[in-house]
């Protein structure tokens, strides 16, 4: 039997990159997956067997719409996984301040927005799973240590880190059954590093493969993640093999942050 057979996960921003892989993840060990995204995730979703529908994190009633359509579509939630984010590289000169709020509100408020919405879904059916309900915070090493240019991302992806804390006790004193865990990706590859190798070389005056070259030699394994190294954690956290974790940092970074 399947790791996750009978059990539902809706994951955000699964339309591409870490998200489909984790998306993709989840589905291959028996659960069934809807995908949420601002983007057309239609086809992503098409391929694992799940469900799709359009999602703006930072709206409350896109999230009470989008728990609800995955309760009708396949009966329940047992599983979140808070991926949809964005990123940008900028210092704090050039940071307006509708830019830093915009980060927060998709990185911190969708995810807050989430723990609101889904927990008391997930808390109707975690009673009958060994490990319970689960819940999966896509936060970063940047919720770990800081980075010169990114105060903005440095922010949020703190903010989740004890976020997800703090909602872990809040379900523990609850005795709700439902395990609240973050992961902290290193460097992957994916758009979104792409793209922010590209920012980065703007902002040292380099070129993009130098800047590439650089990401990979500051993990001590020697390369940047990819994206099934994340969705691999995803799929732990979410499984009754991490029945006794809660309020846990899943570092997945290569190395990066042991120095």
């Amino acid at each position: 039997m399947t790791k996750l057979a009978g059990r539902v996960a809706l994951v955000t921003g699964g339309a591409r990159g870490l998200g489909a892989a984790a998306a993709r993840a989840l589905a291959a060990e028996g659960a069934k997956v809807v995908i949420s995204d601002i983007g057309d995730g239609t086809e992503t979703a098409a391929s694992i067997g799940g469900a799709y529908i359009k999602h703006d994190v930072t709206s409350e009633p896109d999230w009470v719409a989008a728990v609800a359509f995955t309760k009708k579509t396949f009966g329940g939630l047992d599983i979140l996984v808070n991926n949809a984010g964005i990123f940008w590289v900028r210092p704090i000169a050039m940071t307006t301040l509708e830019d830093f709020k915009r980060m927060q509100a998709v990185n911190v408020d969708g995810v807050f927005l989430g723990m609101k919405h889904a927990i008391p879904a997930i808390a109707e059916r975690s009673q009958q799973w060994e490990g319970g309900g689960s819940i999966v915070n896509i936060s970063s090493v940047a919720g770990l240590v800081g980075a010169a240019n990114l105060i903005s991302y440095n922010a949020s992806k703190g903010a989740v880190r004890l976020m997800t804390k703090s909602a872990a006790l809040e379900c523990a004193e609850q005795k709700l059954k439902i395990r609240v865990n973050s992961i902290h990706p290193g460097m992957i590859d994916t758009d979104m590093m792409r793209g922010a190798a590209t920012l980065m070389a703007k902002v040292a005056g380099t070129d993009l493969d130098t800047e590439r070259a650089r990401m990979a030699k500051r993990h001590p394994l020697g390369r940047v993640g990819k994206d099934t190294d994340v969705a691999d954690a995803v799929l732990f956290l979410a499984s009754d093999a991490s029945a006794f974790m809660t309020g846990s940092e899943v570092v997945v970074d290569g190395g990066m942050t042991a120095n």
